[in-house]
Formats: structure tokens, C-alpha cells, sequence
């Protein structure tokens, strides 16, 4: 499903330049946003504790973030580079051109995904269910018992573990202390912020960069240095993912939302003292990129090792619905930069993180999990 739709929402974009609807871009978007619902089952796919040992999960983790970087990096450039070779075709231009490759690419993903897409039989077991001392073997995949998961139980319905989701009661499943929700809500906190943040940096910088006198950027400027950021971020992702097996999760949101707010506050600091140069808002770029990339690593990883294994579907989707709300708020935000006053545009982020900083200070404990 998240595949056809997305073609079609490409297409849409492709033709909305010949059509002259402009409106065909936003219909387009919405049939993109159907396609993101793949996002939630990457992430429960690689949290599921029937296939994923609880040392691995913030690994797997890792490579997703890994994965969102490059395509973070490729994109941009590769729009901007489209509009500068322009095409001069009605159909295939440098407006509509990213519409149509795009729709090739999830053409292709679509056929790999059939091909190599192992799903978890219904009939699998949670690994965190089973005798640890035997392996399990799922669909071909081979889960030794050195990475089983040994899950924490911290809520009361530690009971329920061996009851299935699909039995649980809906007052089964909210039976937790109010330790466990902060962390819940913290986690959706975050998911939220980190990619509100991104987005609204990625919708800014072509808007600020074209409303100020020193930059004056086109739209292929604009790319590059949107990818610029993304691509040199891209082999820290990687050697995160080394470093990530030997520090606890809360470790890591703490470093990198520390890191995307002090970003946050020396952009603030060179508006306020009109500093403002290409190296300097590239370095603010790169770090908050960096920073928030590496914090949202934890929220997902976090909760499976802390909720029972039944719970993986509902934090996914919470976790997705958070990330959405990110995006979307974030790219109104990010787009209102220039309009509402950039000094406050800043300010807001920097609340945000701040917020979730604050979070993670006062549920430190409550936030300790497995590493890897």
C-alpha cells in the first residue's frame, strides 16, 4: 500500500506542472502521507522481540537514522540539481522532474520489497517468551540465544506478558505506574521535537536563504547546502552506529539533544549579533542535523526494551504519530521562519529541546534500559 500510494503521489506532483493546478502538489502530499505509514512498520519491525534481540534494537535503530541521513542528503541536492538542468519539457522540467524519479525509485523499491521482504509469521513466538537457553528460528532467520532479549518488566502487568496482544484489555494495556508514562511521554516528546526541528530547518533555509542579501540563494543553492550539511553528518550516523552497542540509550539522547540545543543557541546568538555567514550557519546546520538525528535513535529502542513485547504495535504507532506531528508542524514552522521573525522562530526550537532536556533530567532513572 505505502509503496502504490506513493507512486501515485509522484505522479501527481509530475503532472501538476502541465495540468497548471498547483493544488495537485498538496493532493500529491497527502498521498505521500499514506505512504510514511511504512515508516511505523520499519521501526516495529526492528524492535520486534520475536526477531530482534534486546542488545540489537537501538543498533538496528541506528541504521534506520543511518538511512534517513543519506536520504536527507541525497534528496536536496538532487532536487536542486534537477532545477538547475531544468529539461525545458511541459511534462519533464526541473519543477516536475523529482516527481517522476521518485516514482521509478519506489517503482524499483516495490520490487525488492516483494522479493527480499521477510514478514513475521503470526504463529512466532516472543523470544522474550521462550526458554533463553534454545534458539529461535524464524522464518529462516536465525536468533541465537546470546542476543535473546531478557525484558524488563517495570510495570504491574508484567503478568500479562504471556497474553496476547490481540486479548489484552484496553485497561490491561494502560495499567502502568505514572513513572512509565512519563517515560512514554517523554519518548513521544522527543520523536515529536527531533523531527520538528529537522523539518523546520529543511523548509527554512531556502526561504532564509533567499531573504538574506548575503546568501540571495536559488533553489539549487539552497539544495547543495541542505545536503551539504546532511553529507558530512552522514559518517558521524555511521560511526555512531559502532559507538551505540556500548552506551546506554539515555546516554544517547542526552548527548545528542544536548548537542542539537547548543547549535540551537549559538544560531540565536548570531542573529542577535547579526553574524551571520555561510560558514557559521552551515556549522549550526550540521550540529542540530547531527545532534537530532542521534536523539531520535532512542525512543523507539528505548520503550521496546522497557514495555512488554505485546506492546510493540501501540509504540510504534505512537512513536509514528509523534514523528508526523514533527514533520508536519515543523515544516509550517520551518516555512514561517522568515515571516513570524527568525529570532523567534529559533526561540521556539530551542523550547522544544529544552522541554525535552528538562524530561529526561527529572525521569533519569526511570529511562535506564540495555544497551546496544
Amino acid at each position: 500500500m505505502s509503496c502504490g500510494v506513493s507512486i501515485i503521489g509522484h505522479v501527481l506532483h509530475g503532472c501538476a506542472y502541465k495540468a497548471n493546478f498547483l493544488y495537485l502538489i498538496l493532493i500529491g502530499r497527502i498521498f505521500n502521507g499514506f505512504g510514511f505509514a511504512m515508516l511505523m512498520y520499519c521501526k516495529r519491525y526492528c524492535s520486534d522481540a520475536r526477531i530482534v534481540g534486546v542488545r540489537r534494537r537501538t543498533t538496528l535503530a541506528s541504521f534506520l537514522v543511518m538511512g534517513q541521513g543519506l536520504g536527507m542528503s541525497l534528496g536536496p541536492f538532487a532536487g536542486g540539481m534537477f532545477y538547475k538542468v531544468g529539461f525545458g519539457n511541459a511534462i519533464f522540467n526541473g519543477f516536475t522532474s523529482p516527481g517522476w524519479v521518485m516514482a521509478v525509485v519506489w517503482c524499483i523499491f516495490w520490487v525488492c520489497a516483494r522479493l527480499f521482504y521477510v514478514d513475521v509469521p503470526k504463529d512466532a513466538h516472543d523470544s522474550g517468551q521462550t526458554d533463553q537457553s534454545t534458539n529461535s528460528s524464524v522464518s529462516g532467520l536465525l536468533v541465537p540465544d546470546h542476543i535473546m532479549p531478557e525484558v524488563k518488566m517495570t510495570t504491574p502487568t508484567s503478568s500479562n506478558m504471556h497474553t496476547p496482544e490481540s486479548k489484552l484489555s484496553l485497561r490491561q494495556k494502560l495499567d502502568m505506574p505514572p513513572s512509565q508514562w512519563g517515560v512514554l511521554g517523554c519518548m513521544c516528546w522527543f520523536a515529536m521535537t527531533c523531527f520538528f526541528v529537522l523539518g523546520a530547518w529543511e523548509s527554512n533555509l531556502p526561504v532564509f536563504g533567499a531573504s538574506r542579501p548575503e546568501f540571495h540563494w536559488s533553489p539549487t543553492a539552497a539544495g547543495n547546502f541542505t545536503a551539504l550539511g546532511g553529507i558530512t553528518a552522514f559518517p558521524f550516523l555511521v560511526l555512531n552506529i559502532f559507538l551505540i552497542r556500548r552506551v546506554e540509550d539515555r546516554v544517547i539522547l542526552a548527548t545528542g539533544s544536548s548537542l542539537g540545543l547548543s547549535s540551537l543557541l549559538v544560531f540565536l546568538s548570531l542573529l542577535l549579533t547579526e553574524k551571520i555567514n555561510y560558514g557559521s550557519v552551515f556549522v549550526c546546520w550540521w550540529a542540530t542535523a547531527l545532534g537530532l538525528s542521534v536523539a531520535s535513535v532512542a525512543p523507539i529502542s528505548l520503550l521496546s526494551k522497557q514495555l512488554p513485547p505485546s506492546w510493540n504495535s501501540w509504540i510504534s504507532l505512537l512513536v509514528q504519530y509523534s514523528v508526523c506531528a514533527g514533520r508536519v508542524s515543523g515544516a509550517i514552522w520551518g516555512g514561517s521562519g522568515v515571516k513570524v521573525g527568525m529570532r523567534v522562530y529559533t526561540g521556539v526550537e530551542i523550547a522544544a529541546v529544552g522541554v525535552g532536556l528538562v524530561m529526561v533530567l527529572v525521569l533519569w532513572d526511570g529511562l535506564k534500559a540495555k544497551k546496544g
